[in-house]
């Protein structure tokens, strides 16, 4: 009797105590995995790259900058009072091709954010099914083995993943950043669209200064070739200077067709800006553009960042990388999921609401990086890479902005002193063209000297034609330089520029 109460003496302790060396073999398993998960680690991972800071690019001397300047208006090509003008910017912001694609990739991005959120939230599927089974009867004996059973299934399925350690959040956070990234890049479309728009209107404009002036030189030319017609017919002159006079014509009626080509071709160019066919370019009369005179803030460079839309989505990215490090750095550490199924299950479909047919199975389960091949490591160094690449591109685009500020700024204060000369030698020409006109009326010259007197007047003319094209077209390039109208806010959750995390 004794025997069968106290069991054998060979084995006291087991026999008296056996439940904790079964729950400690989890703990053992789960401190060995630990130990082992280390391998995995971070040590030697790093960007190498920082952002600029803006105010430490020197630019005041070569800027300058007014105190009373502000950044241009949103609608800044109104500045050249040309109502055709303001219509056609109008028109191509409603919804050309161009911007039609940047809108697009906002979606785009916008999406990927909303997936980004969705992966950090608990998820519930259901399902219902209805479920055949065959048991070889070599594995189970008849009744059950060999016997095909089929039965209604209704299921429920949760999980759910808490973000321990911050991964999903700086993943969400990342897709954030892309897509402002993407929306200040549509922007930057509409900013680009409206300059492309009056870059060919301006061109249009000078092609028409150019049109008329070959018109007048074909014009000057056949009058020259008629006279020496009537002095060779004469025998006042042999046919030499006939057939110089002959030549020129067929020159000037070459650069009349070339002219007026190229007001036909911008007039297709605007066209498709607007996402036109070519008919619609037959509608746009003559520019009629004045000069704008810009001026550039004295806030420049550090206000600039809030007014360009490349750097801001330059910035954008850098902080969805910043973002991505950590995401890649969280994976380093140990994951836990939840999951549960609950469901009901029996052999009749009458059965399957009943007591017993309930079905349930779920718990937590522990995930631990312990050899992946270098997975993690390399997955961390790419998301380093790309925040070097994002910060080199940050940094590119504020040096360029800069650059493009400094270019147009100082085109346009070459151009007006280029513009002065230019007006002064065309003035003193058209003096001389009159002075000639006047000798003719008196009778102290002939035609010759004025047809002579207003060749080098039409050649200035194009030149200053070519001067105020480029003159306008430097104000557009600081207008878009300087953002177009662009003003962004800083997001207050969010630094204006991220800084790599710490290996």
């Amino acid at each position: 009797m004794s025997s069968t109460t106290t069991g054998s003496p060979r084995h006291p302790r087991r026999a008296a105590n056996p439940i904790p060396r079964r729950a400690a073999i989890p703990a053992v398993a789960a401190l060995a995995a630990m130990l082992l998960a280390a391998c995995a680690s971070t040590h030697g991972l790093a960007p190498s790259n920082a952002p600029a800071d803006p105010d430490a690019l020197a630019a005041s001397r070569t800027l300058g900058g007014d105190a009373g300047a502000t950044f241009p208006d949103l609608q800044w090509w109104r500045a050249f009072g040309d109502p055709q003008l303001d219509a056609l910017v109008a028109e191509a912001l409603e919804g050309a091709p161009t911007l039609q694609a940047a809108d697009a990739r906002v979606r785009q991005a916008q999406a990927q954010a909303g997936l980004a959120d969705a992966a950090r939230k608990p998820s519930l599927g259901g399902s219902a099914q209805y479920t055949g089974v065959r048991i070889p009867e070599t594995f189970v004996e008849p009744p059950m083995g060999g016997d095909l059973k089929f039965s209604p299934v209704l299921m429920l399925d949760f999980k759910y993943a808490p973000d321990l350690w911050g991964g999903q959040r700086a993943a969400y956070e990342a897709a954030v950043g892309t897509a402002r990234a993407a929306e200040a890049d549509a922007q930057a479309a509409r900013v680009t669209l409206a300059a492309n728009v009056a870059t060919a209107y301006i061109a249009l404009d000078q092609a028409h200064a150019m049109l008329e002036v070959a018109t007048q030189e074909r014009e000057r030319a056949s009058t020259l070739a008629q006279l020496a017609r009537q002095r060779a017919d004469a025998g006042l002159d042999n046919r030499l200077p006939l057939e110089q006079a002959q030549g020129a014509v067929a020159a000037a009626a070459q650069q009349e067709a070339a002219a007026r080509q190229q007001v036909d071709a911008l007039r297709n160019a605007i066209a498709a800006l607007l996402g036109k066919g070519p008919d619609r370019g037959l509608a746009i009369e003559r520019p009629r553009l004045q000069a704008a005179a810009p001026r550039v803030p004295d806030v420049l460079p550090s206000e600039l960042l809030g007014h360009r839309a490349d750097v801001v989505a330059a910035r954008w990215r850098v902080e969805a990388a910043a973002r991505g490090i950590a995401a890649s750095k969280a994976a380093f550490k140990p994951s836990v999921n939840l999951s549960a199924m609950v469901g009901l299950a029996a052999p009749d479909l009458g059965d399957l609401f009943g007591g017993d047919a309930l079905l349930a199975f779920g718990g937590p389960a522990l995930g631990l990086p312990i050899f992946d091949g270098g997975a993690l490591r390399s997955r961390l160094g790419r998301s380093n890479a790309d925040y070097d690449l994002a910060v080199a591109a940050y940094n590119e685009a504020l040096v360029g902005a800069l650059r493009e500020v400094a270019d147009a700024l100082q085109a346009l204060h070459s151009l007006d002193a280029q513009l002065a000369d230019a007006q002064r030698a065309r003035d003193a020409a058209a003096r001389a063209w009159d002075i000639a006109v006047g000798r003719q009326r008196a009778g102290l010259g002939n035609r010759l000297d004025v047809l002579a007197a207003q060749q080098p007047l039409l050649r200035l003319d194009q030149q200053l034609a070519a001067l105020r094209a480029q003159r306008l077209q430097a104000a557009v390039d600081l207008d878009r330089a300087l953002g177009g109208g662009l003003a962004f806010d800083n997001d207050p959750t969010h630094p204006p520029i991220a800084r790599a995390p710490t290996p």
